[in-house]
């Protein structure tokens, strides 16, 4: 998927850097994002939400604030206000040369600075928050022993993630005098809080009161186990899914297909390098994009599932599939299929029924939870049911693979 970057102006006059993270595709939705305070467009939680939520068609930009990154200015000249202007500004600029976006994603103080920047870009439908705190002042926090020194001396030096910032009053005086709650409760757009429980940086009582300020419609997530800046490749990506997911219901993200155009074959399946990692894998089924990966301890990022997993998936889900098809088609009260599988090597000789008698084979442990009032003889039905499913059908046969060089 191609990065374009360039420069904007932002409300300083200063040369703010920026990246504009693209799918393969003619975009179906624009997003801008907001990232943590200090940070920059190209830390990991940034890089890696752009990147999955490009890889499912929507176009992601993000910049560096006044003074941080690759862009332009004295990040000790910027305020909250600053950022939220800046904020504008890149949406202004997307609008003038693709279209304005219609989503807008914030981590930390980037989620509070895109939720007072929400109002003014109207062609924005929905906003996600990850991490944010309900107060701007949170961030004072972070160098609390040194605000006193700040607003006698006017300017102090803080060390910020080991890093050097220079702090000025005028930025305390700027950042408590704003009323986010105000802006949260006017927002009039779709509303998704995502916030770790477990967040030592911003508490998840700050989810709590965005919560509760905003109007309907308004979603949480709970991201578990993750810390504030996401630094789990496996905790950005799953943030980027439910976002994709969830603004789905709010925005254009596919162009439906006409019933005349519907492939009566099955549908190719594209996979191509990204070269973005060792391993990084875009994969195209349709009008989808999934990504491929190996887990880190493989040489990979994990930035998507495995081969074996997306080969476990297709499995679970013909299974699950095939056993609601009978269930409907029989009226079965079946409330719910639980697939869980796992891949592993063993020893032939270990296997009693196996035709293979030495060596190492392949072993898929299938788990299916059943969940509904059935009795006895109608769960044994859909047991018998799952190895019936296509493709278990096809794992268990004869499978003819034709592979040829493409000029």
């Amino acid at each position: 998927m191609p990065t374009e970057r360039f420069q904007f102006t932002g409300e300083g006059g200063h040369q703010l850097a920026a990246a504009l993270e693209l799918p393969d595709g003619e975009p179906a939705a624009y997003a801008l994002f907001a990232h943590c305070f200090t940070c920059g467009k190209d830390t990991l939680a940034a890089k890696r939400i752009s990147v999955a939520l490009a890889a499912k068609g929507i176009a992601v930009l993000r910049f560096d604030f006044t003074g941080l990154g690759s862009s332009e200015g004295d990040f000790a000249n910027s305020t909250f206000s600053s950022n939220v202007a800046d904020l504008v500004r890149a949406a202004d600029h997307l609008r003038s040369v693709r279209k304005a976006p219609s989503v807008l994603i914030g981590h930390s103080l980037g989620g509070a600075a895109i939720l007072a920047a929400a109002g003014q870009i109207p062609e924005a439908r929905a906003v996600a928050a990850i991490a944010a705190p309900s107060d701007p002042a949170h961030v004072t926090g972070l160098f609390k022993a040194l605000v006193d020194d700040i607003r006698a001396q006017g300017e102090v030096e803080v060390s910020l993630a080991g890093r050097p910032f220079r702090i000025r009053r005028e930025f305390l005086e700027d950042i408590a005098e704003h009323e986010l709650m105000s802006d949260i409760t006017g927002l009039h757009k779709a509303l998704l809080v995502m916030h770790s429980p477990v967040d030592d940086t911003v508490g998840i009582d700050n989810a709590t009161k965005i919560f509760v300020a905003a109007k309907h419609p308004k979603s949480f997530v709970s991201l578990d186990h993750a810390d504030h800046l996401l630094s789990k490749p496996a905790d950005a990506l799953y943030a980027a899914d439910v976002i994709a997911a969830w603004a789905g219901r709010y925005i254009d993200t596919a162009k439906p297909a006409k019933a005349v155009d519907l492939p009566e074959a099955p549908r190719q399946v594209v996979v191509q390098e990204t070269r973005k990692s060792k391993f990084n894998q875009i994969i195209t089924v349709g009008p989808h994009r999934l990504v491929a990966d190996e887990p880190v301890a493989a040489g990979g990022e994990d930035a998507g599932p495995g081969p074996y997993d997306f080969l476990l998936a297709g499995l679970g889900a013909c299974t699950s599939m095939t056993m609601r098809l009978y269930a409907d088609r029989k009226s079965l009260p079946l409330d719910r299929v639980t697939v869980t599988l796992k891949h592993s090597k063993i020893y032939a000789k270990d296997c009693e029924e196996c035709e293979t008698r030495e060596g190492m084979l392949d072993q898929i442990e299938r788990d299916i939870t059943i969940d509904g009032a059935l009795d006895a003889e109608q769960r044994k039905k859909l047991m018998e049911i799952a190895d019936k499913c296509p493709v278990h059908r096809t794992l268990t046969s004869e499978i003819r693979i034709v592979t040829k060089a493409v000029d």
